[in-house]
């Protein structure tokens, strides 16, 4: 039996944001830039990859670091008195790791395209670096080997040039007719900050996929050009992405509001596009009309494509954690492409590609939430902005790596959770396929705080209350689970009168104090309740799939 599979994707405590996903044979990779969890910087690790069989998304392989930011010449032979990394958005680091050396730049939002040599070639910019590097591969997810710099025809570097467009955030694509394309850059997000150097760009490149061939030519208006263009208020800032779909070009990027994906169309690949809407948003704004101010979640960037894996189509995209924009995690939909070639803004849930509700009973790990919001809303994820008003996931690990034991038990015992929940909190979940009057358990803990500011070690609090429990956002409260959380994890339940069908699950805090959820389970009273599947897995070291649905393995029963 095949496992759930929900959003976040990949384990609680990986960090691929910018996922570009490439179905290559039999598999689909995801490659993007790697966070570090508690760093203070972007895409502070190396390149890895997953994959997965596109007949079975519920398991992911980790494929490995794929290439290293040392590889890179520039990141080599760093002088002495190289720059101190700049810190951004109020994070400051709390140990050395937290921020890349002095003089060694990040890699941000890469992309990868199978040349027509059969050879997989890495696209990638330096952080704030104005030039395109290239690494090369024999397979999807073997090790990469730095190729060079894109260049113009008379060896000057692309991004060198007097005149000369940024360089950001490059997309690769080859054509049927086997044209090579490369696509760069970002723009302004307001009028008052467009320097004129900041565009979107297309260029053609040579066989050896390195010489500019033809180009760089702007692509789509900026937000000081878009008046009269249909992409008024949804203009082009960066992550640049395209593919081909019949007979049009879909090119997908983020919009000047930045927690957004859109997507325009064009009857050929480089010029002549129009806007066609918003793809996904990481708060659900746009959809149904809603507002920033409405945002279901925490805002912050988000960046992403499109691809067709096994006949049904997704978007993807990342989520912000962690009160920062520097722990994001990639999440992925269902989208479906109209006969006109429209597509249909996409609703952020925790079954993503599950294809369908997830199943009305089981353990499943509270950081599924697709919708997190203190009394007030939610913000930006920036520490200053959040403090200690508004609950965020997390997790207690500093950043972990696949081959640690606690990011392989992830699947037991989720390393992240929710924390932080204070009265009036909601932590929403969709969908799932109810199966009526139900007991739910949920595994609680008074949070630990400390705010972003404040220096000394963290502290234990304390939680009192009720978790209300409903299937519809300001409907009514079928059932309370009382909770008192203490310093260690410990579970609640409570009878609550579930309706049948498919529907959302609704759990709002209402006391004092502030709360942690890491877990939560819904079984049916005449089942014997369902024990923690890592609990078995230390016991007999025998893998239990089915922890996050109805397990029929014999073991954990």
């Amino acid at each position: 039996m095949k496992r759930q599979i929900f959003n976040p994707y990949l384990p609680s405590c990986e960090y691929i944001p910018d996922g570009e996903p490439h179905v290559f044979g039999d598999r689909i990779y995801i490659y993007g830039s790697h966070d570090r969890f508690g760093g203070a910087g972007f895409c502070l690790n190396d390149y890895i990859c997953y994959s997965a069989d596109v007949r079975d998304l519920s398991e992911w392989r980790y494929e490995g670091v794929i290439y290293r930011k040392t590889q890179d010449p520039r990141n080599q032979n760093v002088p002495e008195d190289a720059p101190e990394q700049e810190l951004r958005h109020g994070v400051r680091p709390k140990r050395p790791e937290d921020l890349n050396p002095r003089g060694i730049h990040a890699m941000w939002a890469p992309d990868v395209v199978k040349g027509k040599d059969g050879r997989y070639y890495l696209y990638y910019c330096l952080d704030f670096i104005s030039s395109i590097a290239v690494a090369v591969c024999g397979s999807p997810a073997g090790s990469f080997e730095y190729l060079g710099l894109v260049r113009y025809e008379d060896g000057t570097v692309l991004g060198e040039r007097d005149g000369d467009m940024v360089q950001f955030d490059p997309g690769a694509f080859i054509d049927d007719d086997g044209m090579i394309y490369l696509y760069s850059g970002n723009s302004p997000r307001r009028p008052e900050d467009d320097d004129r150097m900041h565009r979107s760009q297309v260029m053609k490149l040579a066989d050896d996929m390195l010489t500019v061939r033809e180009g760089p030519y702007m692509l789509l208006p900026s937000v000081n050009e878009s008046e009269g263009t249909g992409f008024e208020g949804h203009e082009f800032f960066e992550a640049s992405s395209i593919r081909h779909i019949g007979n049009r070009y879909y090119f997908v990027y983020s919009s000047v509001n930045s927690h957004e994906l859109c997507y325009c169309t064009s009857d050929r690949p480089d010029g002549n596009y129009r806007y066609g809407g918003t793809l996904v948003d990481i708060g659900n704004v746009f959809l149904g009309g809603k507002t920033e101010e409405e945002t279901d979640n925490p805002l912050g960037n988000t960046h992403g494509s499109i691809e067709n894996i096994d006949g049904k189509w997704y978007v993807f995209y990342h989520r912000q954690t962690d009160r920062t924009q520097f722990s994001r995690q990639g999440c992925a939909e269902r989208i479906f492409i109209e006969e006109d070639g429209s597509i249909r803004q996409a609703e952020v849930t925790s079954c993503g590609m599950n294809g369908g509700p997830l199943a009305g009973e089981g353990k499943y790990p509270a950081y599924i939430c697709c919708g997190l919001t203190s009394a007030k809303g939610a913000v930006m994820s920036y520490p200053g902005t959040m403090r200690l008003d508004y609950p965020f996931l997390t997790q207690d690990e500093y950043d972990l790596e696949p081959e640690d034991i606690r990011m392989q038990q992830d699947r037991y015992e989720p390393v992240q959770y929710i924390t932080n929940l204070l009265d009036g909190s909601k932590a929403v979940y969709k969908y799932f396929n109810l199966e009526g009057p139900s007991v739910i358990a949920v595994e609680i803990r008074a949070s630990r705080y400390r705010d972003y500011d404040e220096l000394g070690p963290e502290a234990f609090g304390n939680a009192e209350g009720l978790i209300e429990i409903s299937c519809e956002n300001g409907g009514r409260i079928i059932g309370s689970i009382p909770v008192s959380g203490g310093k260690e994890w410990s579970q609640s339940s409570w009878h609550v009168d579930l309706p049948q069908g498919i529907y959302p699950l609704i759990l709002t805090f209402r006391g004092t104090g502030r709360l942690d959820i890491r877990s939560f389970s819904l079984y049916r009273e005449e089942q014997a309740r369902p024990q923690n599947r890592f609990d078995d897995y230390m016991k007999d070291k025998a893998e239990c799939y089915a922890w996050n649905s109805a397990c029929n393995c014999g073991k954990g029963e």
